[in-house]
């Protein structure tokens, strides 16, 4: 067979280690996919530096519009990022017939419903395993090995920069604010961390596996997502002696009423596999009813990490193009025609109805009767208490301080039943700051 040409839009971190990788392994990945994969054609607006990367090999242009219109170009490749000029040459590389590959979570979060109808309808594929966790194989884990499950629920630490500065506050003891600037001198945060710190770049993640694991089109505009920026390094410590750790976790969970999506802080069992995932790693926990749970770990981001996915995903198109398309793995895992309906049956909760145990935090007076009020309110609207720990006052505020934290563990209630709780409890005279609230899950 003829190779596959394939145009890359944008040659940055992940694009030149596309080339590299594919360079370095191309015997190995051809007799995988049964014929060559070539990239023939480069856009990229610093032209100089693309051609220091592939040379002679490839023909370099910064007008991606050029690659999709050159008739010998099979695949493009998206590496640009965000959803404006990128989400134009996707729908105008499916229009003229090209396969697509992309590493842009947050336009198929976004964009992904228009983007998959457009591509079935145009009879061509796009595929994203790139786009979620990095090196890590979940998409394919999720569309393919594990289809015969009802999937029951999935959590993942889906970013490396917010792992990362949990990891160092816990080490280190100190506070997000300090490890975020460690975290930008070390290149692990941008200069612009907001999408990575305020949860919204794990959401993108969380709202693609989502739509895998339980049939329904991409819906972020209805994930909750909360990111790391209000967690002190005194509630990292507190985890810690009640024998659990803090990581910021995609979730969605299958429940009577709907689906789950949501981003934020939890509380997992230091036990758990996924609590003891360090640094700027990633791991995806997948519940089936058939298979159990299983687990998911490696690098989430990085140039050849990345480039792995996306070579994979060459590969799978490079076997499957000449195949009928109504015979190819579905998008979004199901098919398509099967997605809207299943909205009716499963559509996501809104976060007030999600049920789930928590950790609170409050800073209060040092006197008699607070934890009276305190365990009052919370068993007047019917939240149980799982375990509490308070703290001497000298040892919160110093020597002579009259005020000290009181830390609970609840039972499973709503979490709209929690709002109503901390309001109530936050009007109390005695209680001196804002409550802290990090939702606890067992991942059992």
């Amino acid at each position: 067979m003829k190779p596959i040409q394939v145009g890359l839009l944008g040659i940055g971190t992940v694009g030149s280690g596309v080339f590299n990788v594919l360079q370095r392994n191309q015997e190995e990945i051809s007799r995988r996919a049964g014929c060559g994969i070539q990239i023939s054609m480069v856009a990229d607006l610093d032209v100089e530096r693309a051609k220091s990367v592939v040379g002679e090999s490839a023909q370099v242009v910064s007008d991606a519009r050029a690659i999709i219109a050159n008739p010998d170009i099979d695949i493009v490749v998206e590496l640009i990022g965000g959803y404006g000029i990128a989400k134009a040459l996707v729908l105008e590389a499916i229009a003229a017939g090209k396969h697509v590959v992309t590493a842009n979570k947050a336009l198929l979060a976004v964009h992904g419903t228009e983007i998959f109808a457009a591509a079935s309808a145009k009879g061509v594929m796009v595929a994203y395993e790139a786009a979620v966790a990095g090196g890590i194989p979940i998409i394919k884990a999720l569309r393919e090995g594990l289809t015969a499950n009802r999937i029951q629920w999935l959590a993942g630490i889906i970013n490396g920069t917010t792992n990362f500065i949990l990891s160092e506050m816990r080490d280190k003891g100190l506070d997000f604010d300090v490890v975020l600037k460690e975290a930008q001198r070390l290149g692990y945060a941008e200069a612009d961390p907001t999408f990575d710190i305020e949860g919204v770049d794990a959401a993108h993640k969380a709202t693609l596996m989502s739509a895998i694991a339980f049939g329904i089109p991409v819906q972020f505009d209805k994930a909750y997502v909360e990111g790391i920026t209000k967690l002190g390094a005194a509630d990292i410590k507190y985890a810690e002696q009640l024998g659990y750790r803090i990581k910021l976790l995609g979730i969605s969970k299958r429940t009577d009423k709907g689906v789950e999506l949501r981003v934020h802080p939890a509380l997992v069992p230091a036990k758990r596999l996924i609590a003891n995932v360090e640094g700027a790693m990633n791991a995806v926990v997948v519940n089936g009813d058939a298979v159990g749970t299983t687990l998911y770990y490696g690098k989430g981001a990085g140039s050849e990490p990345t480039a792995s996915a996306v070579i994979a995903d060459l590969v799978d198109i490079a076997r499957l193009h000449t195949a009928d398309p109504h015979h190819r793995v579905p998008h979004l895992a199901f098919q398509a025609h099967t997605l809207h309906a299943a909205m009716d049956s499963l559509p996501v909760l809104p976060m007030s109805e999600v049920v789930t145990s928590y950790y609170l935090r409050l800073r209060v007076a040092d006197q008699a009767g607070v934890l009276a009020q305190v365990t009052g309110i919370l068993a007047g609207l019917g939240i149980s208490i799982d375990a509490m720990l308070q703290r001497e006052a000298d040892e919160v505020g110093g020597e002579g301080s009259t005020q000290t934290d009181l830390i609970i563990l609840t039972h499973d209630t709503r979490e709209g039943t929690m709002n109503d709780a901390i309001a109530q409890m936050q009007q109390l005279p005695t209680v001196l700051a804002a409550i802290t609230r990090i939702r606890k899950e067992e991942l059992n």
